[in-house]
This record gives C-alpha cells, sequence and structure tokens, in this order.
C-alpha cells in the first residue's frame, strides 16, 4: 500500500477498547503498513502503545470522553468532545483517508453524518458481504444504520449496495434483489411493495422480490432491504451458522479443519466489518465484540475502501433527494 492519510480508529468504541482497540492498530500497521491515527484518553493510549513497543509509530490525538456502547440514539452525537465525534471529524476535514469504530452503531452512524455528511443520499446504510453458496459473495443493505426507511431510502440502498458490489466485489453489472415474504409481485408490506415499484424504475438490473432462503443462495448481487429486517437476517446468519457447524462437528461427519474453513468465512475477523455508505467518507462499523485481529482486519477494509465511492452518481439514479432535518 502507497501512504496516504492514515485510517483513524476510535480506540475507546467496542467491549474491549482500548486494549485490543491499540493492539489490533498495532497489528495494521506492521503487518500490512496500514497508517494508523488513534483517538482516544491519551495517557490511556500511550500507556497501551509502550506495551506494544509502538510508542511514537502510532500517531496519538487526545479525546475526553467516550460514548456508551449502550448509547443507540443521535444523543451520542453532542459529545462533541468525545472519540467517536473527534475522530469522524478528521476524516471530514480530510486528515483522515477513512474512520473505524467498534462501537454502537447508532452513535457512529450519528456522529458520522454530523462530523463527515451525507453524500447525495437520505440515509447512509450498512453494507455486508455475505459469502454465498455459488462462491463469492452478496451485499446485504442495510444491514442495520436506518431502521425505520421510506421507500425512497430503500431505493437508494439499492443504488448504494450496487456501487458496492462494483467497486468491492467487481460485479460490473450487479443483480439486485428486494428481500419480502415471497417471490411473486406484490408480496410484501407497504414499504416493501413501494420501493419495489421504485426500484423497477431505476437503471438497474432489478431481480424483484426475493424471499430469505435466497439469502445465501446467491440468487443475487445485493440483497436490498430495511435495517431493522436486515440487522435480523445478520445476526439469524451469523447464529445459524455457529449452530449448524456445532451439530455437524458433534455429529463428525465433518473433520474439524473442514468446519474451521467454513466457519472463517463468516467470521468478523475475516471481513472486518460493514462499511457505512452514503457519506461523503469512508467508515467501516465494526462488531461491538471485535478483538485485536479483527480490529486490524477492519481497518486494512477501511484503507482499501477510502477514495471510492460507491454513492457516485446516485442523484442521476432518479430517486429524488429531499431534505433531512
Amino acid at each position: 500500500m502507497t501512504a496516504g492519510p492514515p485510517v483513524v480508529l476510535d480506540a475507546m468504541g467496542g467491549d474491549h477498547g482500548p486494549a485490543e482497540t491499540v493492539a489490533g492498530a498495532v497489528l495494521a500497521r506492521r503487518a500490512h503498513h496500514v497508517p494508523i491515527t488513534l483517538v482516544g484518553d491519551e495517557p490511556c493510549l500511550t500507556s497501551e502503545l509502550r506495551r506494544h513497543n509502538a510508542t511514537g509509530e502510532i500517531a496519538v490525538v487526545h479525546a475526553d470522553g467516550a460514548v456508551p456502547m449502550a448509547e443507540r440514539g443521535p444523543a451520542a452525537a453532542i459529545l462533541a468532545t468525545s472519540s467517536l465525534a473527534i475522530g469522524c471529524r478528521l476524516v471530514g476535514s480530510g486528515a483522515g483517508a477513512a474512520f473505524v469504530s467498534a462501537g454502537s452503531t447508532g452513535a457512529v452512524v450519528s456522529c458520522a453524518v454530523r462530523g463527515i455528511g451525507r453524500s447525495g443520499v437520505l440515509r447512509p446504510a450498512l453494507a455486508v458481504a455475505l459469502p454465498s453458496l455459488r462462491g463469492g459473495a452478496s451485499v446485504l443493505v442495510d444491514a442495520g444504520a436506518t431502521a425505520d426507511p421510506s421507500p425512497a431510502m430503500v431505493a437508494q440502498f439499492a443504488l448504494l449496495g450496487v456501487g458496492y458490489a462494483r467497486a468491492v466485489l467487481g460485479r460490473p453489472d450487479p443483480v439486485v434483489g428486494l428481500l419480502s415474504i415471497g417471490s411473486e409481485p406484490g408480496k410484501g408490506n407497504r414499504l416493501t411493495c413501494q420501493a419495489a415499484e421504485l426500484l423497477a424504475a431505476l437503471p438497474v438490473r432489478f431481480h424483484g422480490n426475493i424471499e430469505g432462503h435466497d439469502v445465501l443462495a446467491g440468487t443475487v448481487d445485493v440483497i436490498v432491504t430495511d435495517g431493522f429486517t436486515g440487522n435480523v437476517v445478520l445476526k439469524n446468519v451469523e447464529g445459524c451458522v455457529r449452530t449448524a457447524l456445532a451439530m455437524v462437528a458433534e455429529a463428525g461427519i465433518a473433520s474439524p479443519d473442514r468446519l474451521a474453513e467454513v466457519a472463517r468465512r463468516y467470521d468478523p475477523e475475516t471481513h472486518g466489518g460493514a462499511a457505512l455508505l452514503g457519506l461523503g467518507g469512508t467508515v467501516v462499523v465494526a462488531h461491538g465484540s471485535s478483538r485485536a485481529a479483527t480490529i486490524a482486519r477492519a481497518c486494512v477494509v477501511a484503507y482499501a475502501l477510502a477514495g471510492q465511492d460507491p454513492a457516485d452518481g446516485i442523484e442521476a439514479g432518479g430517486v429524488a433527494v429531499e431534505p433531512v432535518p
């Protein structure tokens, strides 16, 4: 990787920060040559860096406060001196290439919208690449950023997912599916039915409705849904994979090595986290329980994504952008 602005890491975020976040930053710097700036309590971070003989190797920006993991709403954004808010402002000002946090998703979204700004969208969305049965991956969007979107927002999530699939997965002409309770046209709740009408008018390859069993089947390249449903689907996939692998291991029908190989495809350490799309800068949200290896992977992913804009051209996609308070 060539040198450039650093990845800004919220060192206080997550269940295990700052011990694991600092360890992850050191790993990303030394193993993957990713420039990192840590944001958090400077005396604490300096002490952690000293434990890794990394004093002076990684920059530190002091922040007086930290947003609690239990914080879910926009109120978190008023903590102007928090590591989350300061980190987002660093990226918004151009002092950072990307922002990474394992903190509360709701708080990250709030701070990112205020500190970095939206990029021509009504609301940002989280994109997660889920391994599919056919090989490769499908993009699930929204995976939890906007729980109660309008139909226009869902349509924009589809455009963001298409941009992500092109930029990250290398799919030149991604196929989009709308998650619903039936594959037939007209199936679904009011939000899904209205979103389907908008998606059909967009300049994308719209497959139509898909169902829950299509999520890991590779039926489409982009799975679009609201953030509430998307987050439930994501957690369900993670839980089902763990349970199924445990059952197979108990039955002794596959070797531990083969099972571990499958488990790694769904491990946060492999994908690093979810990309928060629709902003004026790159943001990756890692799992709250992330350890050092997962934090390092999130930093690598964020650095690779920096400069790519899945929202580019979204206003030309035919979905009106309304003022949002």
